[in-house]
């Protein structure tokens, strides 16, 4: 169980992971070794699973952001777990949310420009 001052570490660290130990002991009003035990704790109990970063795309070169559904044809347990696994792996693929009702799957996609989405269109995913 979480308490209130867990809630403000998870907080903190959702706005920024990087934050330090004595950052966050300052922003809590808890020492350091009450805070790194708490998040070792969170860590241990699977509450916070991993850290990331955010990329800003526009700087990669990355100027368009596109929403693409998906439709399977065929709607086989295997099927689905193959399109899940391969489908993240192409570095365009910012994340992929599986949907209820006609389609199956939204895609999160970055790339350069218009001809760049065609591309990974005809090059990535079947018709």
């Amino acid at each position: 169980m979480i308490d209130d001052k867990d809630k403000m570490l998870l907080t903190l660290l959702k706005k920024n992971s990087k934050m330090t130990i004595k950052e966050l002991s300052q922003a809590t009003h808890l020492s350091p070794t009450p805070v790194y035990e708490r998040i070792r704790k969170m860590e241990k109990e699977g509450i916070i699973t991993s850290y990331s970063i955010t990329v800003d795309e526009k700087k990669l070169g990355k100027n368009l952001t596109v929403f693409c559904q998906i439709s399977l044809d065929i709607h086989h347990k295997d099927v689905i777990k193959a399109f899940e696994e391969e489908i993240v792996l192409f570095d365009e693929v910012l994340a992929c949310y599986h949907l209820t009702g006609i389609m199956d799957y939204m895609l999160h996609v970055v790339v350069s420009d218009m001809d760049d989405f065609q591309n990974f269109l005809k090059t990535n995913l079947p018709v």
